[in-house]
């Protein structure tokens, strides 16, 4: 937050706006709370974690909207530029949809990903998501090396709320046996399956065996449920231990992938805001990364993009990568040539495609 805050003050003055910091998001900027910022302002914010700005997930009520629109008004503000996570993006969509009772909203809005959930529309990836991924897979490997002259089987819970993006991908990135992600869903059934792998995989000889859990991959079978699963069915193989990283992955100054494209995301955004004031229109967009290319999306329709009951995209990107887990986990199991996906089938080809006659 704090690299994509300086970025945009800083960039924002190059281009001759005058740059305003709303502390407290929304109901900051309802109660006065903003100031103009200038380039020294925000000297060294660029590999500070956090946010100096503050961040509030209040989304503006019907009742406060009139409110929102004289404080517009009050601030001389021109155009928006919020950076932030879900419920940033329902306010931005709220005002932009109002604009025909309330005329203050009829300035421009960019909205730029800041999420560790990475659960944000128009975007592969959130700003902070990869500071996150980098603090779990942190975690997870300090806890590994704990258990490596033992038999041990680890319980960890990744954060993320519905959106399985964090446990995934720390997942692959640590060799986590099995990975529980909300978009799944999970079973008595599967747990039975599961229990009954590891109990063969410890059998056939393995010390460490890794399970994540995305934070609301369930309702019922929660973090403490599963351990004790887990461990009752053990057969005294194997102990039973668990782990909730937490707020660990909310921690950390920010990665150089981080930095890097909050800046371009930023730039981006006030590229888009300029053209709309030269050209005294103020159609609003959300900004994103989207197959290595900085795009954009207009506001108004990006409803037609959300599960707003998981609160998070219809299509996402990183759940064709749920096979690797398997693939990639040699004691559960060969996988019949039939049920390899296709790029395990392009591999084989290719591979034969060199050898010689």
């Amino acid at each position: 937050m704090n690299t994509a805050a300086r970025a945009a003050v800083r960039l924002g003055l190059d281009h001759g706006f005058t740059m305003l910091g709303v502390y407290g998001g929304f109901p900051g900027l309802l109660d006065g709370n903003v100031r103009e910022l200038s380039w020294d302002d925000v000297e060294g914010w660029v590999g500070d974690g956090g946010a100096e700005l503050g961040t509030r997930r209040d989304i503006p009520s019907i009742e406060q909207l009139y409110s929102l629109g004289r404080a517009i008004e009050s601030n001389r503000i021109d155009a928006l530029l919020i950076i932030g996570g879900f419920n940033a993006y329902l306010a931005a969509h709220e005002l932009v949809t109002e604009r025909d009772r309330y005329p203050a909203f009829k300035i421009p809005m960019i909205c730029v990903p800041a999420s560790i959930d990475n659960n944000l529309p128009g975007s592969e990836l959130s700003i902070g998501a990869d500071t996150a991924l980098n603090s779990a897979v942190g975690a997870l490997d300090a806890i590994k090396q704990s258990a490596a002259a033992s038999r041990r089987c680890f319980v960890a819970e990744a954060m993320g709320r519905r959106c399985g993006y964090l446990t995934l991908m720390s997942g692959i990135a640590t060799g986590a046996e099995r990975v529980y992600l909300n978009e799944e869903g999970l079973t008595l059934k599967k747990l039975a399956q599961d229990s009954a792998r590891m109990v063969e995989s410890f059998r056939s000889g393995r010390k460490l065996y890794l399970v994540i859990r995305n934070e609301r991959a369930s309702e019922n079978y929660t973090l403490d449920v599963l351990a004790k699963i887990f461990s009752e069915e053990s057969e005294g193989l194997y102990d039973v231990r668990q782990a909730q990283i937490g707020h660990l992955q909310q921690g950390g100054d920010p990665t150089a992938f981080d930095r890097i494209m909050a800046t371009k995301l930023v730039a981006h955004a006030l590229d888009l805001l300029s053209d709309q004031l030269d050209a005294g229109t103020y159609h609003s967009s959300y900004v994103g990364l989207v197959e290595g290319r900085i795009t954009h999306h207009r506001l108004e329709r990006m409803d037609e993009e959300l599960d707003l009951r998981a609160r998070r995209p219809l299509n996402q990107w990183w759940m064709g990568l749920r096979d690797a887990i398997g693939l990639v986990n040699k004691n559960l199991g060969v996988i019949p040539p039939q049920e390899v996906p296709d790029f395990g089938q392009t591999v084989a080809q290719a591979a034969s495609a060199r050898e010689p006659d």
